[in-house]
């Protein structure tokens, strides 16, 4: 894909000052995670004897994730403006919502057709969001999506949720082969086709993902914890605009890695530290799954404060 990039010049090239690196990097990296992962799962079906139910409920995962990769690709080549992507993002969760909601195959419903389709929607298109926004700094997307990834394999496969960890099992060893070339200096990108493939394929799994909680309020915090470290850049970043009448969707150098970055860490440990935040949201994700019904809502209230005061602490930090 690297070569292929190259040769047909479809590069990031730094003309724009949010730009952080000085040499044109190719894209395609995520077009390599989209086929390596779809691959590998319609060959485990393949090799494991594959059933009409199974492949349904792959093909129900999948497509809308390889529908709105081919819409990042898209965009990497044309450059899109935001409009097009926000309906293709709103599709995909339609679509999902539809899967999921409609058939009465999601996780955690509230009793409510409409609501569940609601939340389903807003909660592909804020992931979607969230990995593309967070996709900012060499190694930092690929290594926390597959820390996520791998805590949702754990979770899944603790309660039985075999269809679910295998997938999640397979984003791992997906952003994990793609972080060997992507980490700092990248020699590829992922761009828009790998952020948003991800973003649909994260939000499907965790959205399906049933833990093993006591209570409704830990069920629904937990695939916001797998995912706390793109949700809490995007916010500071969306946040950090609208205090400055900046356009939402105008990029900057106010995410996460860039103040960062700003605090004196270079870029290497700017990365492994948004890792490490990962995985400590993504423990005590599984540390709630562990403890009784009696500590459930205090951890998740535990967790939902420190998110916020690393809220107040990285919007501080300056915006540019």
């Amino acid at each position: 894909m690297r070569r292929v990039a190259i040769s047909n010049q479809i590069l990031d090239t730094p003309t724009s000052s949010h730009k952080s690196h000085f040499q044109a990097v190719p894209y395609l990296g995520g077009v390599a995670i989209l086929i390596g992962v779809v691959l590998v799962s319609y060959a485990a079906l393949i090799f494991t004897g594959i059933t009409r139910n199974n492949l349904w409920l792959a093909t129900s995962v999948l497509a809308p994730a390889v529908a709105m990769g081919l819409v990042g690709l898209w965009d990497d080549i044309k450059n899109l403006p935001p409009l097009p992507r926000f309906i293709g993002q709103s599709i995909a969760g339609l679509v999902v919502a539809m899967f999921l909601v409609i058939s009465n195959n999601v996780a955690n419903p509230t009793g409510s057709t409409f609501v569940d389709v609601l939340i389903t929607v807003i909660w592909v298109v804020g992931i979607c969001n969230s990995i593309n926004f967070f996709d900012n700094l060499d190694g930092g997307a690929a290594g926390t999506v597959a820390i996520s990834a791998i805590f949702l394999t754990y979770l899944a496969l603790s309660n039985a949720q075999s269809f679910i960890s295998a997938l999640a099992l397979v984003v791992a060893g997906g952003t994990l082969g793609f972080l060997i070339w992507n980490r700092a200096p990248a020699r590829i990108y992922m761009g828009d086709a790998g952020a948003l493939f991800l973003g649909v394929l994260l939000a499907t799994l965790t959205i399906r993902l049933n833990p093993d909680t006591q209570t409704l309020f830990a069920s629904f915090a937990t695939p916001v914890l797998l995912l706390a470290i793109p949700i809490l850049d995007t916010c500071v970043a969306v946040f950090s605009r609208l205090r400055r009448g900046v356009s939402p969707f105008q990029g900057g150098k106010d995410h996460l890695s860039h103040r960062l970055i700003r605090l004196g860490y270079s870029r290497k440990i700017a990365a492994i530290s948004l890792w490490m935040l990962s995985g400590f949201f993504g423990f005590l994700a599984v540390f709630i799954s562990l403890v009784g019904e009696q500590y459930e809502s205090y951890l998740v209230m535990l967790s939902f404060v420190i998110w916020f005061l690393l809220f107040i602490r990285f919007f501080r930090t300056a915006d540019q």
